[in-house]
């Protein structure tokens, strides 16, 4: 389950990058290169600095053929039916939460502290947009004060909680996707927002 999930996070994903790069007028190429580095970006970093090798893309060529078809399918949709204004924000919310439920399990695995397992876990879920996003020209989603590592940490801590209290797997799994996701679509729909920043002139 662990794997699928983790499969249909990547496809959820590349559908992002995918769209993000059509909205910037990119070729084929650069659409497919778009969906990849959103795909798998958080991933591979997470098993860089867990020394988890080879990296999961590398060892499992499956998740390179299904960014490349959802990318492709992706472009050939769009082309023939109109998306909804907010397509690529509802597509990021739901990899969020799969991305960042399924890396938090694989730095679990490897008997880690809990702290570790969160940052691990908000990484897998945020990096490739991040990387999107600056290829794309644009403020990366996780600095522009919404809810977004932070709907990851909760929804993490979460997860980790709901097992400790021995709830099983798969009902933790469950709740910590439902609020990551859930935060992430309210602070899309509804404005919520963590406290900005602003330094007077």
């Amino acid at each position: 389950m662990l794997y699928l999930f983790d499969l249909v996070g990547v496809a959820v994903f590349a559908f992002s990058g995918a769209l993000a790069a059509g909205r910037f007028g990119l070729d084929l190429l650069g659409v497919v290169v778009i969906a990849t580095v959103t795909a798998i970006g958080g991933g591979t970093l997470r098993d860089v600095l867990l020394s988890r090798h080879p990296i999961f893309w590398i060892r499992d060529q499956t998740y390179v053929i299904v960014i490349a078809i959802t990318a492709l399918l992706t472009t050939i949709y769009a082309r023939h039916f109109p998306l909804p204004g907010d397509s690529l924000q509802i597509a990021d919310a739901l990899g969020l939460g799969l991305f960042a439920i399924t890396g938090a399990q694989a730095a679990e695995s490897l008997k880690i502290p809990r702290i570790i397992v969160i940052v691990m876990g908000t990484m897998t879920g945020v990096a490739g947009g991040m990387v999107r996003d600056v290829l794309t020209n644009q403020i990366p989603m996780v600095l522009r004060g919404d809810f977004y590592a932070t709907a990851a940490i909760a929804g993490i801590a979460l997860y980790l909680v709901l097992k400790a209290l021995g709830v099983r797997p798969s009902w933790a799994f469950g709740a910590g996707f439902v609020a990551i996701s859930g935060l992430r679509l309210a602070a899309i729909f509804w404005g919520w927002s963590l406290p900005v920043f602003r330094l007077g002139s």
